[in-house]
């Protein structure tokens, strides 16, 4: 397994661990994570924060150069709204752990010239699965439905 989505796996889990949603993500620049994230809706009772906006946050203020250099790993399809950031900041690659659960605005994103790569990691397809059948209001919740 690619090292970086296990990286992004490994913050999915520890999201899990603090009673959130396990979605976990990392922004790796030159073959080094600069970023990490998980989804902290409900640890911070924010309405925005998931785990690739968290994980964008923690890499701090990055260069159009930097970004444009850089793979974005999600553990699942990022939704309208980080697919939408991923966009702003011209990040060229987004490295998607699963896509079967839940399915972004790939169509789109792949439209705007960003390339997308999923890998329907097993590990991570059942994260989710086990996730939304033991919790489906709060996965509700977080896609906004």
């Amino acid at each position: 397994m690619d090292s970086f989505l296990q990286a992004a796996i490994e913050e999915a889990e520890l999201g899990l661990k603090e009673g959130g949603i396990p979605i976990g993500s990392v922004l790796v620049i030159d073959g080094k994570i600069v970023g990490r994230g998980h989804n902290r809706r409900v640890q911070k009772k924010s309405a925005i924060l998931h785990a690739e906006m968290d994980c964008l946050e923690n890499a701090g203020r990055l260069t159009a150069r930097d970004y444009s250099r850089s793979t974005l790993y999600s553990t699942l399809s990022p939704c309208d709204m980080c697919s939408g950031t991923a966009l702003l900041y011209k990040i060229p690659r987004v490295i998607i752990g699963e896509n079967e659960t839940f399915q972004g605005p790939e169509v789109y994103v792949r439209s705007r010239g960003v390339k997308l790569e999923i890998m329907q990691d097993r590990h991570c397809i059942q994260l989710m699965r086990d996730f939304i059948r033991s919790k489906p209001e709060l996965w509700n919740e977080d896609i906004g439905i």
